[in-house]
């Protein structure tokens, strides 16, 4: 298979110093395979034009790369695909907004979410099912109540989550 594709690349009209890394892995148990796996085999590759560097290293950072690009889609789901303003000034601070808002839930998937498969929800996900959950703020003793729906499935979910958040801000 390095040969076949090798024959499919040409590398004479690429930067210098440019290389393609090719990896041959076997799926992780219940992954569906896909038309492109070989022989049951998964074969990822991606290109560099790092001077050095051991292959476990650039792979790391090309994985965290892809981190990078999935917040660059999450932001772009939570508005950042559109500019509704009229004016130029006026929609920089609607992508400082999204910016704060895409902030906000990645530490609160990080802390409020820890343990749960909620800290890898989309945020198309976590407004079906976290954010539109009903519910009232009411002042009682100088106290603020939060008051869930009971029949909203993620309330406990969302009840841990803030008062993990709550203990995380009495800490500091």
């Amino acid at each position: 298979w390095v040969a076949e594709l090798t024959g499919l690349l040409d590398l004479a009209a690429w930067p210098a110093g440019m290389r393609v890394i090719v990896r041959k892995e076997r799926p992780h148990p219940g992954a569906q395979l896909r038309i492109t796996d070989h022989e049951g085999m998964r074969i990822t590759a991606f290109a560099t034009n790092s001077p050095r560097g051991q292959l476990p290293v650039l792979e790391l950072r090309h994985r965290r790369r892809a981190r990078c690009e999935d917040r660059i889609r999450n932001a772009k789901d939570m508005g950042l695909e559109k500019f509704p303003l009229q004016g130029f000034a006026q929609n920089q601070l609607w992508c400082q907004i999204i910016q704060l808002a895409s902030e906000l839930v990645a530490w609160m998937q990080t802390i409020a979410l820890t343990g749960h498969d909620a800290r890898k929800w989309e945020p198309k996900r976590l407004r079906a099912r976290l954010f539109e959950i009903p519910a009232t703020l009411v002042r009682r003793a100088r106290h603020k109540v939060l008051h869930l729906a009971e029949h909203a499935p993620e309330a406990v979910r969302v009840l841990t989550g803030v008062n993990r958040l709550r203990t995380t801000v009495a800490q500091t």
